[in-house]
């Protein structure tokens, strides 16, 4: 067994609800960051996108309900979290696994954001016991063609420097994408801080994972939400997935784009935390 990752712990005393700090930085017994926010006994599990962090999560663990325990982790290789022991989908999937059945609850919900989800997705094959409903934010069911111009072995990276690693490069990308986001969001700004070495390996992980199909063993309650403004990829992965798994439900935030968690807060917390509802008041269900 690895061993934790040291962080000190925080008193939540004197806290208000709505702090979005951790409580702590949880032990876990393997070398991935988690976040600890509240100290409930529903315990919920998240893993950020491509080019976030744990702090992906700030504005829901802001709207956490009592009785919940968010923990929020950096994925291999990004924020805190050191590499993985090698650059694969199975070892990758197992340090999640790992964190997950180190949680001290018996029956962990996660949530997965973009590439997250997928990432979900393959831990919770590994541990299906421990996992007890899936919520999976925008999610890919396929890598679409223009992230597969960065993975081109000729001048594939060179593309990705100059779209991600760049300043200039982001600007023009946010801007072109400004169809796919809220007003005040920036699709680009978690890529000023992340590893790009880091991101360039999930990218290219990302187009070994293979079809919807392989998931289709799944089934916990799961539930699809996206914004009513993200990539048509996206909408069009909605389709696939719910055909994998017709007991999914899908959810469309109105007006958010490829950012649900800083763009339709309130409403993507209301689904998140629910209890596993019939309805969530307020949201739209295509099933």
């Amino acid at each position: 067994m690895r061993n934790a990752f040291p962080g000190p712990s925080q008193s939540s005393a004197g806290r208000p609800a709505s702090d979005p700090r951790p409580v702590e930085n949880y032990p876990l017994r393997i070398i991935m960051y988690v976040a600890k926010y509240g100290a409930g006994s529903r315990a919920y599990f998240g893993l950020h996108g491509w080019g976030g962090t744990h702090d992906s999560f700030s504005p829901l663990a802001a709207r956490m309900p009592s009785g919940v325990a968010l923990y929020c982790a950096d994925m291999p290789g990004y924020g805190r979290s050191v590499a993985p022991r090698e650059w694969s989908l199975r070892a990758i999937a197992e340090e999640i696994a790992e964190a997950i059945s180190s949680i001290d609850a018996p029956a962990v919900t996660v949530i997965g954001n973009c590439s997250g989800a997928i990432f979900g997705l393959l831990a919770a094959e590994r541990v299906t016991g421990r996992v007890e409903r899936l919520v999976l934010i925008d999610p890919f069911a396929f890598v679409p063609w223009y992230f597969n111009l960065f993975i081109e072995r000729s001048w594939g990276r060179y593309a990705y420097n100059s779209t991600f690693a760049n300043p200039v490069g982001r600007w023009i990308t946010n801007l072109s994408l400004r169809g796919r986001r809220s007003q005040d969001s920036d699709l680009t700004r978690s890529f000023k801080s992340v590893n790009h070495e880091t991101a360039y390996r999930y990218l290219e992980l990302m187009s070994k994972i293979g079809g919807v199909s392989r998931f289709a063993a799944l089934r916990m309650p799961i539930d699809i939400v996206y914004g009513e403004r993200t990539f048509g990829a996206v909408k069009k992965s909605v389709a696939m997935w719910q055909a994998a798994w017709p007991h999914a439900r899908a959810f469309e935030l109105e007006g958010a784009g490829h950012l649900p968690i800083g763009e339709a807060t309130v409403r993507l917390s209301e689904i998140a935390f629910a209890a596993r509802a019939d309805s969530v008041p307020g949201v739209p269900i295509l099933c």
